[in-house]
């Protein structure tokens, strides 16, 4: 008798996508002088431009609370990615800085993402991937709006 397996629902495919997608980064993000980057590292990282930004803004924009930007700021500092700096706006806040090593990983990561893109993209065809990319962009927007509304006090 065969048992009819239920196609995986969004949670397990998107699961699926984003694990094996962080796989291939951070294997190739090592081969190229960043061992030491884990997928944690992208809630900060992934969201950080040359000027910096300040923790609630990395926050805000990953979508992590606070204290784990924060305990990861602390890890990237240590691994040298980044540094603090008193915000020029001010001085009583601290900006988070790329260093020459952080700018490094983000170039490369951003190249190595683009690359995957390119790959998938030819894959499907130009068209279905353009597709695709629209609606995951709609997806994942209605879903984010659904996770700032239930944090909104009543």
């Amino acid at each position: 008798m065969d048992v009819v397996q239920p196609r995986p629902d969004l949670g397990v495919l998107t699961g699926q996508l984003m694990r094996a997608l962080q796989d291939e980064l951070f294997a190739t993000l090592a081969a190229q002088g960043h061992p030491h980057v884990r997928a944690r590292h992208g809630t900060v990282l992934a969201y950080l431009n040359a000027d910096g930004a300040r923790a609630t803004e990395l926050s805000a924009r990953s979508g992590q609370h606070k204290q784990i930007v924060g305990t990861i700021v602390d890890e990237l500092v240590d691994l040298g990615y980044v540094r603090r700096e008193p915000d020029p706006a001010d001085r009583r806040a601290k900006r988070i800085v790329p260093t020459a090593h952080g700018l490094d990983e983000i170039a490369k990561a951003h190249a190595i993402l683009a690359a995957i893109e390119h790959r998938l993209e030819h894959a499907l065809g130009e068209q279905r991937f353009a597709t695709f990319r629209e609606g995951f962009e709609e997806i994942t927007h209605h879903q984010r709006a659904w996770r700032q509304h239930r944090d909104q006090p009543m």
